[in-house]
């Protein structure tokens, strides 16, 4: 039986331990906070395959230069001098274009092939969380932003995502009621799902620990002892972990943690927010997406959940009172009868680990036989939870790189540092 370490207790962390532990696979999670948090659980919850594009996307970049600096702008870019950042924000623009979106469409619908199977073989086995089958409903204001992201999604056919059919006024406000009178079209992808994601990392946290998973809770790595190429242990403040493979799923800080083995992975915090109403103000029979002001609506059980806006300010906490404040202004505009202000709303951020290409790092770190990584899932992280950790316990359990992740491999940008070996045993 192989002992595994995985560091990082979030949604890709987590799946990753359930899949290996379904292969029998010993597993230790190490997570720095009491449990989940950040991108894991203030998302918007939405497992959707046919959303498959990445961040950078075409035309992206024009947009981006008019919101950049505007702290309450669906995108925010702190100004900074920082030399890392700064490279990585050239490379996220350099991808705005089509040829690397064609490639980023392909390769994510490859990895999302299974994506609804391995989420109902999680239910079968006992993994219980808040799960919504009613689709993903896209609403406009106008009707010439309507025809342009209708556009936008033909090219996805060729990957077996059908192009949904337009909804006029009408069909809209009967589907549902609530929106407000300027909303004129959209389109509805009825497959897609949504859970609420604090009870999916809840979820695999019990049947985890049910199965014999042992958590290293409140615990940070202060190392990883590696010799010849090969991880030998982690090293945390509640002491050494040896492991016979070592899974480095820590979101947005995986970078700073594969620094210790001399490998520098390009991964910065796209920081999203979402705002918590419960009861819900108004009713809503599905989750929405407002392209035009670039947030969202999830229901809940007892709740609605607001999501959206992306900032770039380094990793940090913080919470922007500006940027909440545009999300409530979003959902005053979209639905009727909504509430002044934030009122009695609860805000939260997280930091969504991005890559200058949008697409996530899986794999073994380059010179490595046994420490993977799995990160970098953009504002796709539940909707690939599972795909990744089915994947990434493949690779581990069969030494075999799957060919749904050769696209996503850590090689594209690690660059080996001359780290020297750190193991007990040299």
């Amino acid at each position: 039986m192989t002992d595994i370490v995985i560091v990082g207790g979030g949604v890709i962390g987590l799946a990753t331990a359930y899949a290996l532990r379904k292969r029998g696979a010993r597993v230790t999670v190490v997570e720095s906070h009491p449990a989940s948090h950040g991108a894991s659980v203030v998302n918007a919850g939405w497992i959707c395959p046919s959303l498959p594009g990445p961040v950078p996307a075409p035309g992206l970049v024009t947009q981006s230069l008019k919101w950049m600096l505007r702290s309450d702008s669906p995108l925010y870019i702190k100004p900074t001098l920082d030399f890392d950042y700064l490279r990585w924000l050239v490379g996220f623009w350099r991808h705005c274009n089509a040829r690397a979106y064609a490639h980023a469409l392909e390769a994510t619908t490859a990895l999302n092939a299974r994506t609804f199977e391995l989420f109902d073989d999680m239910q079968a086995s006992g993994v219980g969380y808040e799960e919504h089958k009613t689709g993903i409903l896209f609403v406009f204001h106008s009707a010439a932003n309507l025809e342009h992201d209708l556009r936008s999604l033909e090219p996805l056919e060729k990957y077996g995502i059908k192009p949904p059919r337009p909804y006029g006024a009408r069909e809209l406000h009967e589907l549902e009621p609530s929106l407000s009178a300027s909303i004129t079209g959209g389109f509805w992808y009825e497959g897609d799902r949504h859970v609420r994601p604090d009870t999916l990392t809840s979820g695999l946290t019990d049947w985890l620990k049910a199965h014999d998973v042992e958590f290293r809770t409140n615990t940070r790595v202060v190392g990883i002892e590696h010799a010849s190429g090969k991880a030998r242990a982690v090293n945390t403040t509640g002491g050494r972990l040896p492991a016979d493979a070592i899974v480095i799923a820590a979101g947005a800080r995986t970078g700073e943690l594969t620094k210790m083995v001399g490998a520098t992975l390009p991964i910065q915090g796209g920081k999203g927010y979402c705002l918590d109403y419960a009861p819900s103000p108004v009713p809503l029979g599905r989750p929405i997406d407002f392209a035009e002001s670039r947030f969202v609506a999830s229901p809940m059980d007892g709740m609605i959940r607001l999501a959206g806006t992306m900032e770039f300010s380094g990793i940090n906490d913080i919470v922007r009172q500006e940027r909440v404040a545009a999300l409530a202004r979003g959902a005053a505009r979209a639905f009727k009868e909504w509430p002044e202000g934030i009122g009695g709303a609860t805000a939260d951020s997280g930091l969504r680990p991005i890559t200058p290409d949008g697409l996530p790092v899986i794999g073994w770190l380059p010179g490595f036989a046994n420490l993977a990584v799995a990160s970098g899932h953009a504002m796709l992280g539940v909707t690939l939870s599972a795909s990744t950790g089915d994947a990434v316990a493949d690779l581990i359990t069969t030494g075999r790189t799957p060919d749904v992740i050769e696209a996503f491999d850590p090689a594209r940008f690690t660059s080996r540092g001359t780290a020297k070996s750190t193991s007990s045993e040299k």
